[in-house]
């Protein structure tokens, strides 16, 4: 059974965004860039599903520019076989990721295809819904658990009311959730082996895909300060501001 993987390269978790001062975007000049966290995760479960005997092959995909190849690289190091870098600039949109997921989809025939439900730079959550649609896949979005029983994947998803529990006809889309794993820590053998493993490069015209942007970002801007805080002397105070001012009661 084959895994195909999603994966993308944003800036690291930890870093503070600064918008640029014209507003079109965020400032990533000189700024630490990792994989996305629910695309980590997603490689954890894939290779986890490897060393379990279930799958047999696991490969990683990118859409960006060529920089992603680090990202691919530390897929290779959590335990991928093999990696894809789908060469384009930054800022392609998901139906335009989906479209090209969706080409590889056909060309390599996996059995499940893995990606994190949203990618914490954009935070679109629109890209493995909308892979499932065009490839016409069963999906299961949020998953806390994933299984493969015979020709079924059983995924425990994450809903508002607790769990709920979906079995899949494969081939299927998964996105994950944040409790689905976590992903282990990747060590500097893995990372020697890593480079040896093969990372093929294509043109998204050679997968007959066209990536020309349909929507326009107007502006970026942070988000308002928050007011500082204020004590008040006594209870009738703060009803009475709460009233007044706050306008919650």
């Amino acid at each position: 059974m084959k895994v195909l993987v999603a994966v993308k390269r944003v800036v690291d978790y930890n870093v503070k965004v600064r918008v640029k001062s014209d507003q079109t975007g965020v400032d990533i000049a000189n700024v630490k860039m990792s994989m996305n966290p629910f695309d980590e995760i997603a490689v954890e479960e894939a290779v986890r599903l490897k060393e379990a005997g279930v799958a047999t092959e696991v490969v990683v995909v990118s859409v960006g520019v060529a920089q992603a190849q680090e990202t691919l690289r530390t897929a290779l190091a959590i335990g991928a076989d093999r990696a894809i870098l789908v060469e384009a600039n930054d800022g392609v949109e998901p139906l335009g990721v989906a479209k090209v997921l969706k080409a590889l989809v056909e060309k390599e025939r996996p059995s499940l295809v893995i990606l994190g439900k949203q990618a914490i730079d954009d935070d679109s959550n629109q890209t493995g819904q909308m892979l499932a649609a065009l490839a016409g896949l069963p999906q299961a979005t949020f998953a806390a658990k994933v299984g493969v029983e015979g020709d079924n994947a059983i995924v425990a998803r994450e809903v508002d009311g607790g769990t709920e529990t979906l079995s899949l006809k494969l081939p299927a889309v998964v996105t994950t959730d944040l409790r689905l794993n976590e992903p282990r820590y990747v060590t500097l053998p893995n990372i020697m082996k890593a480079k040896k493993k093969p990372l093929e490069t294509v043109k998204p015209e050679a997968l007959g895909v066209d990536l020309t942007s349909r929507l326009k970002t107007l502006k970026v801007t942070e988000p308002p300060k928050r007011a500082a805080g204020v004590k008040v002397p006594d209870v009738k105070t703060l009803i009475e501001k709460l009233k007044t001012e706050a306008k919650v009661l």
